[in-house]
C-alpha cells in the first residue's frame, strides 16, 4: 500500500489510517504500508513534526492501494503539478485509489474524480464542487466509494474508511477486532452523516437562544416545553418563538426536537435499542421517535440502525416494536 505524503500534510490523516493497517497485522492481515513523497525526501506535517519517507513516487511499482492523505492549504492554493502527476501515475498502477479529506483536491487535480461521485471535509465540499463540475459531491457522507476509487470526510473519517477498507479486504470480524482494539466505532458507514443535523445551520447568535440550545443539549430528556423554556432563559413563550423565527426560521419546539432526534441517532450508533433511545433522548414513545426520523431521514429508527450498522459488535436481541408497513 502505498501513502502519498508532502509538506504541510495532516499527520492524523497518516497515523489514524496507518495505526488502523498495523493494528490488523496483529489479527492476521499482511498490510505494508510504503510512505511516498515526490521527490523521496522527508515532509513537514501540519504539527511541525518531520515524516521520514520510504521512497520517491517514481520507483514505487504497483501499489494494490494508492491512499493520499490531506493538508489545509490544498482547498486554499491550486495542487502542485508535480504532486498530482505523482498521484496519477501512482494511482495508473494501483488496484484502488482513496483520499483522506482534502486529499480528494489532489485526485481532482490529477483528473482521477471526473464523472465520480465523492466527498471531502464538510467545510470544503463547495469549493470542491466549484472547482472540478464534473464530480458528484456529497457534502454530507463520511466516506464515498465509487467503484475502487474512495474519499473520504475530514481527518477521523480516515478511520472510518481504513476500517472499510479492512472489511473489504479481510471480512467484517477481523475489521471489528481492529475496531474494539483501537476504541473506536464501526457503525459510522458510508452514508452517514458528518456531523450532527443540528450543526448544519449556523449556531445561534443571540445569547438567549444559545443558552436554550445549551438548556436542551445538556439533558434533551428534560422537559422542554416552550413554557419551560421561556421560564429558563427568562422571557416569554411569544417573545421566544419569535425570537427562533427570526433568527432560525424555526420555531422552539421543532429546535427541541431536533436535538433530540440528533441524540437519539447517536444512541442508535452505539448499540441502543430504538425504544431506548425514544426514552434516553426525551421522545414519550417509540411511535414519536419513529415520526422524527421518518420526517428527517426517510426511515424508521430500526432500518436506520440495521442499514449503517455494518460491523456492530453484536447486541442483544432487538425487542423494538416492529415497523409499521
Amino acid at each position: 500500500m502505498g501513502v502519498l505524503v508532502f509538506d504541510d500534510m495532516k499527520m492524523l490523516d497518516l497515523s489514524g489510517p496507518a495505526e488502523v493497517f498495523s493494528e490488523a497485522n496483529r489479527f492476521g492481515a499482511d498490510y505494508r504500508l510504503t510512505v511516498v513523497s515526490v521527490s523521496g525526501a522527508p515532509v513537514r506535517t501540519s504539527i511541525g513534526l518531520r515524516v521520514p519517507v520510504d521512497t520517491d513516487a517514481a520507483s514505487v511499482s504497483e501499489p494494490d492501494t494508492l491512499l493520499v492523505v490531506g493538508g489545509d492549504l490544498l482547498p486554499g492554493f491550486p495542487v502542485d503539478p508535480d504532486l498530482s502527476t505523482a498521484a496519477k501515475r501512482l494511482a495508473e498502477r494501483a488496484g484502488r485509489v482513496a483520499s483522506i479529506c482534502t486529499g480528494a483536491f489532489i485526485l481532482a487535480a490529477a483528473g482521477l474524480l471526473d464523472g465520480k461521485r465523492v466527498t471531502t471535509h464538510w467545510q470544503h465540499t463547495t469549493l470542491l464542487a466549484r472547482g472540478y463540475p464534473s464530480m458528484r459531491v456529497e457534502p454530507d457522507a463520511i466516506f464515498v466509494k465509487d467503484g475502487t476509487t474512495y474519499t473520504s470526510a475530514g481527518v477521523t473519517a480516515g478511520i472510518d474508511l481504513a476500517l472499510a477498507l479492512v472489511e473489504e479486504d479481510h471480512g467484517p470480524d477481523l475489521a471489528r477486532g481492529v475496531a474494539r482494539s483501537l476504541v473506536v466505532f464501526m457503525q459510522r458507514s458510508g452514508g452517514q452523516s458528518q456531523f450532527s443535523a443540528s450543526l448544519q445551520g449556523p449556531a445561534p447568535r443571540t445569547p438567549v437562544l444559545r443558552l436554550v440550545q445549551d438548556l436542551v443539549q445538556a439533558d434533551p430528556s428534560a422537559d422542554h416545553s416552550l413554557d419551560s423554556l421561556a421560564a429558563g432563559v427568562r422571557v416569554s413563550p411569544r417573545h421566544l418563538t419569535r425570537m427562533f423565527r427570526a433568527e432560525l426560521d424555526t420555531t422552539p419546539m421543532k429546535y427541541v426536537e431536533l436535538i433530540r432526534f440528533d441524540r437519539a441517532k447517536a444512541l442508535l450508533d452505539s448499540g441502543h435499542t430504538a425504544t431506548e433511545a425514544a426514552s434516553l433522548s426525551g421522545f414519550p414513545s417509540y411511535e414519536s421517535l419513529r415520526r422524527a426520523f421518518v420526517r428527517h431521514l426517510g426511515v424508521s429508527p430500526t432500518r436506520y440502525q440495521h442499514r449503517f450498522a455494518t460491523t456492530r459488535p453484536a447486541s442483544r436481541p432487538e425487542r423494538d416494536i416492529e415497523e409499521k408497513a
